[in-house]
């Protein structure tokens, strides 16, 4: 459990702190290396076996052939040699010389003796060393250590043979021992010791220097551990650069593509092709792009007729009222020029008569310019306004719906701003249109204008009819209304709240029903050398 939350700590570390290339060097190298290890352990261990195993043989045949020389020194009752400085005699033999006719003297060398000399001449050669050993040896040399001492005594027990890997100051070696059966023709000196035949008495014990495979063995990992470095670097920088140009050269172009969409036209994009899984997934992309920009145009012609239908809706309300006012002067001068009609030479009625009907013409003049202004669909734009001018221009159009309703008006921001005139003369037009609608007994409309730190802030407060709390959180969404068919279409809010974002600004809404309403619009005013939103 330790072991996967650790792997599970350095998977997440590793996601925070690496890029795809840090993440694929990191993995690669790691395999790699991983890997090499134990191939390099594994091949170490299995040249130590070799090693071993060759000495282990060698040790079993030098152990035959010393068995062999054994037996012919015996039979042949052992070998005489002539005496000299560096040949000594053997005082445990009943004959340890004998001299010939002419005096010269030969020295006696039983098996034991010629066991241990063979010795000395391989131990010479770096061969390594034998010698014959025994719990209750005749010539106390032949006493044996502790490993010779523990095999003898598990030969008593059955086994056959022994071997051990032991370290010496000169390196390893390979220590093997085998039981010396005792033969007929050992007798003839053992005999005396109660020897008989088939007596497990003694044992061979064979020392193998193995230090010099071991030197080998080291030798060969130090070449195999530069071959394997230089093949991780020479694999490590052919997959960094195939995975440079095959994956994060093609990622990063897609990437940087992403990245200037939807500035750029889809067909303009520099993406990555191939017949691969990047490939695939920039023809997807391409695609997608291609249905965003059909879908934004789509998107982009609908708000805008929403925005005109809303426009006319508003206007539709307020030409009502407006009628009346167009009705008004227009029956007076109906009736002015019948009358100047029925008295062509009344010259003192035409000239009281013509300014009365100049002054109706400039008032229906007038009202109509103000409902061509709001109808007529401009694209959002900013330009330099001075915000209580346009704010006027809406009350009066809005003057026309007032029934029992006192509009007080606060406007303290003087200075000519930079916002989309246009958008803020509907956004104020949908605001006082949802106030008098929610006041159809009459009562008061508060609108505050004011500048906060670089930000226009317009609050319309009503002491309509109130919004309930479950429908508070709707108000924003199309086509929501809790008025009369006929009376609102539920666009209102939604293309105000619209509006104002795409201005970069909020609409708040505070309300308590059967009290009133507030609805505050915050505006960002932009610089002045910034042109379109």
């Amino acid at each position: 459990m330790k072991s996967i939350i650790s792997f599970r700590t350095l998977y997440l570390w590793m996601e925070s702190k690496f890029s795809l290339r840090g993440k694929f060097i990191v993995a690669i190298g790691t395999i790699i290396s991983v890997s090499y290890m134990v191939f390099l352990y594994r091949t170490s261990l299995v040249d130590n076996e070799l090693i071993i195993l060759q000495a282990q043989q060698q040790a079993r045949m030098l152990y035959n052939q010393i068995l062999i020389t054994r037996q012919w020194v015996s039979e042949h009752n052992g070998l005489f040699v002539i005496r000299k400085d560096t040949v000594n005699k053997n005082p445990y033999l009943d004959l340890p010389s004998i001299r010939d006719q002419e005096g010269n003297e030969y020295v006696m060398r039983n098996p034991a003796m010629v066991t241990r000399e063979l010795s000395e001449y391989s131990q010479d050669k770096g061969l390594g060393s034998f010698r014959v050993t025994s719990l209750h040896p005749v010539n106390p040399e032949n006493g044996p250590d502790e490993f010779e001492k523990l095999c003898m005594i598990n030969f008593d027990h059955g086994f056959l043979e022994s071997i051990a890997i032991r370290d010496t100051p000169q390196g390893r070696v390979v220590r093997y021992m085998a039981p010396l059966e005792t033969k007929d023709s050992c007798l003839g000196c053992h005999a005396r010791h109660g020897y008989s035949q088939g007596d497990i008495r003694g044992a061979l014990s064979i020392t193998i220097p193995i230090a010099w495979a071991d030197e080998k063995i080291q030798a060969n990992n130090r070449s195999l551990f530069i071959i394997g470095f230089i093949s991780f670097v020479l694999v490590s920088i052919t997959l960094l650069i195939m995975f440079n140009t095959l994956v994060v050269s093609r990622l990063d172009r897609l990437s940087t593509a992403i990245k200037s969409f939807p500035e750029t036209e889809p067909d303009q994009l520099m993406l990555p092709f191939g017949n691969d899984e990047i490939g695939h997934l920039s023809d997807h992309f391409s695609e997608l792009c291609q249905r965003i920009v059909r879908y934004q145009k789509e998107i982009e012609t609908t708000r805008q007729q929403t925005l005109f239908n809303e426009k006319m809706a508003s206007m539709g309300i307020l030409s009502a009222g407006i009628a009346h006012e167009v009705n008004n002067p227009l029956g007076g001068m109906l009736n002015l020029v019948k009358s100047m009609r029925e008295n062509p030479e009344d010259f003192e009625m035409h000239e009281r008569y013509l300014p009365l009907l100049h002054k109706g013409l400039k008032q229906i003049e007038h009202t109509m310019r103000q409902l061509l202004n709001f109808g007529r669909q401009e694209p959002l734009q900013l330009r330099k306004i001075n915000v209580a001018t346009l704010l006027g221009e809406c009350l009066e159009l809005l003057s026309y719906k007032l029934k029992g309703i006192v509009i007080h008006q606060e406007n303290s921001i003087e200075q000519e701003c930079y916002v989309d005139a246009e958008a803020l003369k509907q956004i104020f037009v949908n605001l006082g249109l949802n106030a008098i609608q929610a006041m159809p007994d009459g009562g008061s409309l508060h609108i505050r204008s004011e500048m906060i730190e670089q930000q226009l802030r317009f609050t319309f407060t009503d002491t309509g009819t109130g919004i309930a709390e479950d429908i508070l959180t709707h108000i924003f969404d199309p086509f929501f209304t809790t008025k009369d068919v006929g009376v609102g279409t539920g666009l209102g809010l939604s293309v105000t709240y619209t509006l104002v974002g795409k201005m970069k600004g909020t609409v708040a809404v505070t309300s308590e029903e059967g009290t009133g309403t507030t609805f505050t619009v915050t505006i960002p005013e932009y610089p002045q050398n910034t042109m379109e939103i």
